[in-house]
């Protein structure tokens, strides 16, 4: 990921590039018809039709600002817009993964919105949220979605293992996975090895990948140990599937899950439409969602989602209109209708209208949010740490080495990252 360029240098880039994103020369008046660019990562096929729809809404009660809605494939997002921003073209708004926002808020990309349009009432939105969109005290970014992992099982196959409730504890779930394998012909559990997947298993033993705060890596420490010691022994139980380590390992657990061929899987609630269209739930009540098992420190689950950003680039018109464009975009009615066409989960407490709870799956996933939800670290770095994390893992899974020694070597590639953390 490049680094900041100095403030000075950045000024003078822009001086030079002040045009690039339809905001013409020097700052700009505050007031008069304008054109913003926004660059959206959501769903092209699913997402994209909604939000050009609200675009209209948007113009249409705001006659003097146009938006330029621009769907950018997500995979090429980030590293286009780090692109763009060092030196021109880049958009006047931004959906960022909640990732991305301290990071590019650390190269001084972005510009701060606290007290804009853009987070009105913030005291609605979930705190943690807010939380990962900050750097140094100053809010970079307005959720607009949100997300998490949950625990989500068929009904039909616990109940014919014996329970009418999911496990609450790894333990349990090993126990569960092994009735379901001796009285079904599904499978109890599938393990997925991804480095976000493999997070609650830390939580519930009380540590992270880092400590943003102390400024350490823990992810070789005995707790975490013990965490991915926890997710290797699942593999060893009784009706758990075999590791899957293919490129298509996500969607082979989909298909076995969707099919009825395995009883329980730790999934986001972006896979609920998808879910709900599978054989295993033509009966959506089939579908249970419950917290992620914990451990001895308790339930936990990383909280993701995508927040709008304002390039900080942008002239004082077009940072205005974008403020405005955003504040819109974010707030609760807006983020209701969202949540009804595209089967998102809405940042502030009040989207959560009556309609919106009624949509399979949601109310449960709003619980599941609030009981479990984890804020990411805070470091800018923080969302370029599970990769490092997933290749050690995924060798400790497959029995090619120990899990410390897997621990040590992500410790060792995260100190020449965090060169200033212990």
């Amino acid at each position: 990921m490049r680094r900041g360029i100095a403030a000075t240098a950045l000024a003078a880039a822009l001086a030079l590039s002040a045009t690039a994103c339809g905001g013409g020369s020097g700052e700009g008046k505050a007031d008069g018809p304008v054109t913003i660019t926004w660059w959206d990562t959501s769903n092209a096929t699913n997402e994209a039709p909604n939000y050009e729809a609200l675009i209209k809404e948007f113009e249409a009660a705001n006659k003097d600002i146009t938006v330029k809605y621009v769907n950018v494939p997500f995979e090429q997002a980030q590293n286009k817009f780090q692109t763009a921003a060092g030196s021109k073209g880049a958009p006047d708004v931004i959906r960022a993964d909640v990732g991305w926002t301290g990071a590019w808020a650390k190269q001084q990309f972005l510009a701060p919105l606290d007290g804009t349009e853009a987070l009105k009432n913030s005291e609605d939105i979930t705190p943690a949220l807010l939380k990962q969109a900050q750097y140094e005290g100053k809010t970079y970014g307005a959720p607009i979605v949100t997300d998490t992992l949950a625990l989500m099982w068929n009904k039909d196959l616990l109940k014919k293992a014996g329970f009418d409730a999911p496990p609450t504890t790894w333990e349990e779930l090993k126990k569960v996975s092994k009735a379901v394998a001796d009285k079904t012909d599904a499978d109890g559990f599938f393990l997925n090895k991804a480095g976000y997947y493999q997070m609650p298993f830390l939580y519930g033993e009380g540590t992270d990948l880092i400590d943003s705060d102390g400024k350490k890596v823990t992810v070789n420490s005995d707790k975490a140990a013990k965490a991915i010691e926890t997710s290797k022994s699942l593999l060893a139980a009784d009706g758990v599937a075999k590791l899957d380590v293919s490129a298509d390992a996500y969607a082979h657990m989909q298909d076995a899950f969707t099919t009825g061929k395995v009883a329980m899987i730790v999934q986001g609630p972006w896979e609920l439409t998808n879910i709900y269209k599978g054989t295993a739930f033509k009966d959506a009540k089939n579908l249970g969602i419950s917290r992620v098992p914990g451990g001895p420190a308790g339930a936990g689950a990383p909280i993701g989602g995508h927040n709008l950003a304002v390039y900080a680039g942008s002239d004082a018109t077009h940072q205005k209109a974008a403020q405005k464009f955003v504040g819109f975009m974010t707030s609760a009615e807006t983020q209701a209708k969202i949540a009804l066409k595209n089967s998102t989960l809405p940042t502030r407490t009040s989207a959560y209208t009556a309609e919106v709870k009624a949509l399979p799956g949601f109310a449960d996933m709003q619980t599941v949010l609030a009981e479990s939800g984890k804020a990411r670290g805070s470091d800018p770095s923080y969302s370029s740490l599970y990769t490092d994390f997933e290749t050690n893992v995924t060798k400790v899974l497959q029995g090619k080495v120990s899990v410390q020694q897997g621990l040590d070597d992500t410790a060792a590639a995260y100190k020449k990252l965090l060169q200033d953390y212990s």
